[in-house]
């Protein structure tokens, strides 16, 4: 106890003891207020009372005694109520007790009237007596009782008398609970604290002696486990949990056992399942079990395991693993994800000898379906068709969309007779399926090339070069068929295909058999000043006017080194256009011509493009060239220089096909541009992936920080029209808002 409260209630008692002294000797003077004895008091005063003389007791002192004012009356009840201890006045029974005695030992009920032996706990009696004998005889000693409260609680007190002279016995005393009563308290609270503490966090908390049974759960603990501390009390944990690997359900040593067994902390791995017992429901847990020292060094008294419920956590990331390795429209495996573990099946292959088939299948007169029903349509029917696909392979094969109306199968461990009677169903299938759309039916077909992997297969870009090749074959046998690939096949590919493509492009160049169509681009805050109006769009028409898009001859034209020469042919026809005034540009407006990166990669396109400004047909802020992110992230450096150039003489420039590669973020804080066109795969998805949604919102508020202009493409309907203009997007191209058109066709 500290000196200064020592030296209070050493002070205080003394003070108690003159008060009471003076007021027991004018106890029996003659008042007028109750008659003889009697003191008046108000409740708010005290609970001081008269003791009036005891039958056969002494008498009172004779003789003037100074009376006792009011004043010391008030004096000794302050300081009777501000003592910390619990203050009696008493001979067998109590005549006055201070609030703290009562806090103490009364429950906070009055004690007066009282006899004082009733608060000594049984087996304290004899005790008592001899202390209460000693103090009648004038000896003013300590003792230490057990006292017991109304609650029935029982405390370690220490009782120490203060003189009050008078000759009828009359005491004082004061009670004050004992240092180690003070510190099982404090203990105690400590406790109560701390397992307050422990239900309150998320974590499981077990706590075990050394043999690994139960003496503690958390409430966490309890509801992962299924039980109450009650029940689990002297149980080990694999009594009440089983603990296994998440992946192949493999049992995982008991780290309790372990941690008591190498007496160091044991951290389970990250793939840990806690399975209860009693209810069946399974966790995702990260576990650490720690032994319990009794000091610095000490050997360990227990065990403490921390469980970490990562259950919300695990499935984020099993979620955001399965987008990022499927396709969002048809739930299949993508083409990155089809790459890599056809990169595993070669491995395999080579090591030891086994017999896997990659099979190219690419859908036959699919076009037709986006051509005359949309996007919406197309989408829904590659859904369908690759629930088709996954029906007709084996559960341990794997099926992907590798882009487009493009798709993969790689059928594992299969002999290529077996391969073959499985593309032959996939063809069947296909062919027999009648897709419904509003009130047009459309029949598809699909073409397929089979590639047999073996120990002397090349890298994976040869295997799915060989693949394309056979499918190719397929198609020009008359589509709908299947194909196995041999080594002549490439060759007859490339002679039978691409050169074909090459004399169709070369003679389209010669004869100006292209033609340009317009998508208009509208402002979805209605009329504006400044942005694209329109995108002009690339046709190829043979000698029968059968139409070709893009798509159809892009790649022979890339191999063959033609983008530069289509690229040119676009400027100037769109320059002509514009000049002849058959392209009608808003005042302020401007018309969107994409670059190819093969065409960057051209040193004298940028000294084509300037002598075309030169001419003065159109002048340079009215024309937007898109450049397609992979073709910025592949020509960076002649990208950047042509920006430059041309953003100085005054034209505009758009990062197409925004958030399709990795360098999106990147490629828009580095290039000045304009404007950016979010990626159509991400505008379809909208309303139905939540992740699309996402990205979408991210791509636009980062575009806002840039100051740049946000192009929603492929707009194919009303409702994903109503969501992009909802997210704010400024400007919007699709068949929402109108088709391509002729030159000439188009509104100004």
């Amino acid at each position: 106890m500290p000196v200064l409260e020592t030296a209070t209630i050493a002070v205080s008692a003394a003070a108690l003891a003159w008060l009471g002294l003076s007021w027991w000797r004018r106890r029996g003077e003659s008042r007028d207020e109750s008659g003889a004895g009697a003191l008046s008091m108000s409740a708010a005063q005290g609970k001081l009372i008269t003791m009036p003389q005891r039958t056969g007791g002494g008498a009172a002192p004779q003789g003037p005694r100074p009376g006792m004012s009011v004043g010391d009356q008030a004096l000794f009840l302050s300081l009777a109520e501000r003592v910390s201890d619990a203050v009696l006045l008493h001979d067998d029974d109590i005549r006055y007790s201070n609030a703290a005695a009562e806090a103490l030992l009364g429950a906070g009920r009055p004690l007066v009237g009282r006899r004082l032996a009733e608060l000594v706990d049984s087996g304290q009696e004899a005790s008592f007596a001899a202390w209460l004998k000693a103090r009648q005889a004038g000896r003013q000693s300590v003792v230490s009782l057990r006292l017991r409260d109304d609650n029935g609680v029982t405390l370690n007190c220490e009782l120490s008398g203060f003189p009050v002279a008078g000759s009828d016995g009359a005491l004082g005393t004061v009670v004050r609970v004992s240092r180690e009563e003070l510190l099982r308290s404090v203990r105690r609270e400590g406790a109560e604290l701390a397992e307050a503490t422990l239900d309150s966090i998320s974590e499981g908390v077990i706590i075990t002696d050394t043999r690994g049974q139960i003496e503690y759960l958390n409430s966490a603990a309890e509801g992962m486990l299924g039980c109450k501390v009650d029940q689990a009390r002297g149980r080990v944990l694999g009594d009440l949990a089983a603990l296994v690997e998440e992946g192949d359900r493999r049992t995982l040593p008991d780290p309790v056992h372990r941690c008591l067994e190498e007496r160091r902390r044991i951290d389970l791995g990250r793939r840990a399942l806690l399975v209860a017992r009693a209810s069946g429901q399974e966790f995702s847990v990260e576990m650490r079990a720690s032994p319990i020292r009794s000091g610095q060094g000490g050997q360990p008294t227990g065990c403490v395991m921390v469980l970490h419920d990562v259950s919300e956590l695990r499935g984020i990331t099993r979620q955001m693993s399965y987008q990022a390795s499927h396709d969002p429209l048809t739930g299949l495996v993508n083409r990155r994800e089809f790459e890599r573990r056809l990169e595993e099946a070669l491995q395999d292959a080579r090591a030891r000898s086994a017999s896997h088939v990659l099979c190219y299948l690419d859908l036959d007169r699919f076009k037709a379906v986006n051509d005359t029903s949309g996007h919406t349509a197309g989408d829904n029917m590659l859904r369908e068709l690759a629930g088709i696909l996954k029906e007709k392979v084996r559960d341990s094969d794997v099926v992907a969309r590798l882009g487009g109306d493009e798709f993969g199968m790689l059928l594992v461990g299969c002999p290529l007779e077996k391969a073959r009677q499985i593309a032959d169903d996939v063809c069947a299938a296909v062919r027999d399926f009648n897709f419904v759309w509003r009130d047009k039916i459309y029949s598809v077909g699909v073409s397929v090339g089979l590639v047999q992997m073996a120990s002397e297969s090349g890298a994976i870009e040869d295997v799915l070069s060989a693949a394309d090749s056979a499918c190719y074959i397929a198609k020009q046998q008359g589509r709908g068929r299947v194909h196995v690939y041999s080594s002549r096949d490439e060759a007859a590919a490339r002679q039978r295909g691409e050169i074909l493509w090459l004399q169709r492009l070369q003679a389209a160049l010669k004869e100006n058999r292209f033609e340009l169509r317009v998508q208009p681009i509208v402002a979805v805050a209605g009329r504006p000043d400044t942005g694209p109006a329109f995108e002009v769009l690339l046709r190829l028409k043979d000698a029968d006017g059968v139409e070709s898009l893009p798509m159809d001859f892009m790649q022979a034209a890339e191999r063959y080194q033609l983008m530069p020469n289509l690229d040119r042919w676009v400027v100037q026809a769109t320059f002509a256009a514009v000049g002849s005034g058959a392209l009608k540009i808003p005042q302020g407006r401007s018309v969107a011509i994409n670059i190819s990166g093969q065409t960057l990669g051209d040193p004298q396109f940028l000294e084509f493009v300037v002598e075309c400004l030169d001419r003065g047909a159109v002048r340079p802020e009215q024309v937007c060239f898109e450049l397609a992110e992979a073709a910025v992230a592949s020509h960076h450096a002649h990208a950047a220089r042509f920006i430059a150039v041309m953003h100085g003489l005054g034209c505009k420039f758009a990062l197409d096909d925004f958030g399709s590669g990795l360098g999106s973020f990147a490629n828009l804080k580095q290039l000045p541009m304009d404007y950016l066109k979010i990626d159509g795969s991400f505008i379809r998805s909208l309303g139905k992936d939540e992740v699309s949604t996402a990205m979408v919102t991210a791509m636009i508020d980062l575009a806002r920080s840039l100051g740049v202009k946000v192009i929603a493409e492929q707009v194919e309907t009303e409702q994903a029209f109503e969501l992009v203009r909802a997210m704010k997007v400024d400007f919007v191209q699709g068949y929402a808002i109108g088709r391509p058109v002729p030159i000439g066709e188009h509104a100004a």
